[in-house]
């Protein structure tokens, strides 16, 4: 934030007001439903702070809107003399949404401020679907969603997006081959059209990985990669608590690797015909999958082609960046055979073996990371924290 001085105390009030906000919600946050408040005193210990300055900061707080005072009788025991003023971290005071912009559906993802979910919706689209009817799609998900709940639009306070292809920093999706008319699309932009908040569009297998740091198979580990599985894999991968772009968005893009050999495609490689597969056609990938299993020894040698493919992509990426943690999501990851083979691999080839997880949120991955991606915005705003696991770089 830059050294202070005599001569800034509009920021000094702004950083008072976010420690003292930050120390409520944490206070309000990791008490029972019918003890969630704190005192002037609490906040005075928690922050350090005068108990002038933090009564007056919490005043500021209630106008805005963002805190309240809890009526005596809620906020404990009454004793004699007068009560003690309590306050609580209006949640309610705003809310976030996070969206999934798939092949075969689009979904939406409802919170408050403390990231708690209120309501969800799925709606399928065509893998054929041009742009504007994918959009569509997807407005008329966060219509419902909202009318569902008896939330306002003008209470969002960000969204947050996960789509297939190499995302930049404003939102434009660099490429895609996932989705018809996607690649060059200025999806943040025409987005926010529909928002009177701040849009922030993140790659899906990005999203996901965020998703299990923060609620599912990965939590409590820093360095992650999340694996999201198909024909055309992606990742997704956390260093240090934080999750990994690269320069222009392209870190982990695993399934063009084959590119580097000229090896066959992966639509080539599942193939037990010769033709190559609809990369976007789940079910006939699912087909090979089950004559596999029933004994075929064409499919059987694709579903081996396949899955020592998706080790090895999985492998270079886990010996750069030695994960604690490998996370497999996406369709291909409910196949039967998948995780044993992967976990036996990366044990062949990897100096050091990272746990390997199947993804604890599945299907919904996505749409909670991309809440997450609302959420880090709305707390590096309301909370001044600088080190959120999506923040991106200044300038970027």
């Amino acid at each position: 934030m830059g050294r202070l001085t005599g001569g800034d105390p509009s920021l000094l009030r702004r950083i008072n007001s976010a420690v003292v906000l930050q120390a409520l919600r944490a206070a309000t946050a990791s008490a029972p439903p019918d003890a969630a408040s704190a005192s002037l005193t609490d906040l005075t210990l928690a922050t350090g702070l005068s108990r002038p300055t933090v009564e007056g900061v919490v005043d500021g707080l209630i106008d805005s809107g963002l805190a309240a005072e809890v009526p005596a009788e809620e906020g404990g025991v009454r004793r004699q003399g007068r009560p003690a003023r309590r306050f609580r971290f209006r949640a309610e005071a705003g809310h976030l949404l996070g969206i999934e912009i798939g092949a075969h559906r689009v979904a939406a993802l409802l919170s408050d401020l403390d990231g708690r979910a209120l309501g969800s919706t799925v709606r399928e689209v065509s893998e054929k679907a041009p742009v504007d009817e994918r959009l569509e799609r997807v407005r008329a998900a966060v219509a419902e969603l909202l009318r569902h709940g008896g939330v306002e639009r003008h209470s969002l306070r960000a969204v947050g997006v996960g789509s297939p292809g190499i995302v930049e920093a404003d939102g434009t999706v660099h490429l895609c081959t996932a989705l018809p008319g996607w690649t060059g699309l200025p999806l943040g932009e025409r987005l926010r059209r529909s928002f009177r908040c701040p849009v922030l569009v993140e790659n899906d297998a990005n999203t996901a990985a965020v998703a299990e740091h923060w609620r599912g198979a990965a939590v409590g580990s820093d360095d992650v990669v999340f694996v999201l599985a198909g024909l055309s894999p992606g990742a997704g991968s956390l260093i240090g608590g934080r999750l990994h772009r690269g320069y222009g968005g392209a870190a982990g893009e695993i399934g063009a690797l084959h590119l580097l050999g000229r090896e066959a495609s992966p639509e080539q490689m599942l193939s037990t015909t010769g033709e190559p597969l609809n990369p976007l056609d789940e079910a006939q990938v699912v087909r090979v999958f089950a004559l596999a299993r029933d004994g075929d020894a064409r499919a059987r040698a694709a579903v081996d082609r396949f899955i020592r493919r998706l080790v090895h992509d999985t492998a270079a990426l886990v010996l750069a960046l030695d994960p604690e943690v490998v996370v497999v999501g996406g369709w291909a990851a409910d196949l039967d055979g998948m995780l044993g083979p992967l976990r036996d691999e990366l044990a062949r080839y990897c100096l050091r073996p990272p746990q390997v997880a199947q993804s604890l949120l599945g299907e919904a991955a996505v749409t909670t990371g991309a809440l997450r991606l609302a959420l880090d915005h709305v707390e590096a705003e309301l909370f001044a924290v600088d080190s959120t696991v999506t923040a991106r770089r200044a300038g970027r």
